[in-house]
């Protein structure tokens, strides 16, 4: 067995399994453990460090869902490939300074805005119907499958957009992939890589990133009140343009009616495309749900990109893009030799799942779960940090951003925090030009986190800021 050295603290308020998954994260992502490694049984480990097999199957749980290992039948856990610009608190390095990373730090409360509720998901449905799919369908789900995605998720997919987002489309229009990542490099090719992009500014790194690798032009665009600025957007003399509106990653506004049908004209005007990220788009607390710019659109000029990442669970790794109709023939001429990364598996069994009725009744359930956690966040800041702070994006999504008036820098607001064993995220990592407003930015993520937790890290917030 590969030497296996964790720090179990017995006196610690973090349960033994915490540590232990801990302690396998920090050494994957550092690279010590590296992909496709096989880890120890779970036997050999609960032996190896003295504790129970409960523990350690715990902690290999926590792994599995957190996306970071998988279990092969009859062979083990084993490590899988992780994109490492796909975890939050690892900086680009274009254009952004190192921050401190506090990585022995025993964590007791983490804002991450990238988790979500792993307690309320479903796993007994959605077992049952994994074993239903693999009962019924064995010979089918064995052999290759449309590269596009199975016809059958792509219509649950297609009817669930509609009714819920109004987007209009068919089928044939939904491509299925392993994440949104692969299919923003489609998208560079099919949009022609001659072409440059806008990108928001602050925006989501990862897209800037992939754009990066297939040689793509990117021109960051500054946001306003609204978001994107058009005005901008026409200076930069793009040819596509990458938002986010139903909730802008990082800085959380909601991009009204308005800015969208000036977003469609300049699409009209200039026959640019526009890429709608419908970043979590399922989660809206206030107000009405705003149609979706695809739903607006008239001139087949929209993309939509939307995951189920974050309304399941990260491991679930299947996104899907909506591409206009003038886009579906140049999909089939370039793209049909490419073999689909979404198991036949985890395609019929989301397709039961939506079918079946328990996706809407799911993502019924997270959105009471998430609205009451999001209340008792801001609740907590107004109780103890008052005027002291600033809050932006809190009518939709899993974050906020929190504007912390008491001149410390972004730095000193971690590094303080993290003597509190608290963690929180920098902003500073998603801008290309610097933020003008010189005041500090925090990101706070609250959907991984139990309610008891936030309020706790709200007030250790308080005494490390001094607020």
């Amino acid at each position: 067995m590969k030497e296996i050295t964790p720090f179990l603290d017995q006196r610690s308020n973090t349960p033994i399994y915490i540590q232990l998954s801990h302690y396998f994260k920090n050494e994957i992502i550092k690279g010590k453990i590296k992909a496709n490694e096989q880890l120890p049984s779970k036997r050999t480990l609960a032996k190896y460090l003295d504790i129970s097999l409960n523990t350690v199957q715990s902690a290999y749980d926590q792994l599995r869902a957190e996306g970071y290992i998988e279990s092969k039948e009859r062979k083990g856990m084993y490590v899988q490939p992780i994109d490492k610009d796909q975890l939050l608190g690892v900086l680009s390095t274009n254009n952004q300074r190192q921050l401190p990373q506090n990585n022995n730090v025993d964590y007791l409360i983490d804002f991450n805005s990238g988790r979500v509720d792993l307690e309320h998901f479903p796993y007994n449905v959605w077992r049952k119907l994994t074993t239903e799919a693999l009962y019924r369908d064995q010979s089918h789900l064995f052999n290759i499958g449309d590269p596009q995605g199975e016809l059958s998720l792509r219509t649950e997919i297609a009817s669930y957009l509609y009714q819920s987002r109004g987007v209009n489309c068919n089928p044939e229009q939904i491509i299925i992939a392993a994440g949104t990542q692969p299919l923003v490099g489609m998208l560079a090719i099919l949009i022609g890589r001659s072409n440059d992009f806008a990108i928001e500014d602050p925006g989501f790194h990862r897209t800037k990133q992939v754009l990066d690798d297939y040689g793509i032009g990117t021109i960051p665009v500054s946001l306003d009140q609204s978001g994107l600025s058009v005005d901008s957007l026409r200076q930069s003399k793009a040819k596509a343009v990458y938002v986010t509106p139903s909730h802008q990653f990082p800085c959380g506004m909601i991009m009204p009616i308005s800015r969208r049908l000036e977003l469609l004209k300049w699409a009209e005007e200039t026959g640019g495309y526009i890429i709608e990220d419908d970043y979590d788009g399922e989660y809206r607390y206030k107000g009405r749900p705003i149609p979706s710019l695809q739903g607006l659109d008239r001139h087949d000029c929209v993309i939509y990109l939307g995951t189920f990442s974050k309304a399941l669970i990260p491991s679930i790794r299947v996104s899907y893009v909506v591409l206009p109709t003038t886009l579906v023939a140049k999909y089939h001429s370039q793209f049909t030799i490419y073999k689909q990364t979404v198991s036949r598996l985890h395609q019929d069994t989301l397709c039961r799942f939506m079918n079946q009725g328990y996706w809407q009744r799911h993502l019924n359930r997270m959105r009471t779960l998430y609205r009451k956690k999001q209340q008792v966040l801001l609740t907590a800041i107004g109780e103890y940090m008052g005027d002291s702070v600033q809050i932006v994006g809190e009518h939709a999504g899993l974050h906020i951003l929190l504007t912390v008036k008491n001149g410390m820098k972004e730095e000193e607001l971690i590094e303080s925090a993290a003597k509190k064993r608290v963690k929180v995220y920098p902003t500073s990592i998603y801008y290309n030009n610097v933020n003008a407003s010189g005041e500090a930015e925090i990101l706070l993520g609250f959907g991984g986190l139990p309610v008891k937790d936030i309020e706790e890290g709200i007030r250790l917030l308080k005494d490390a800021w001094v607020l």
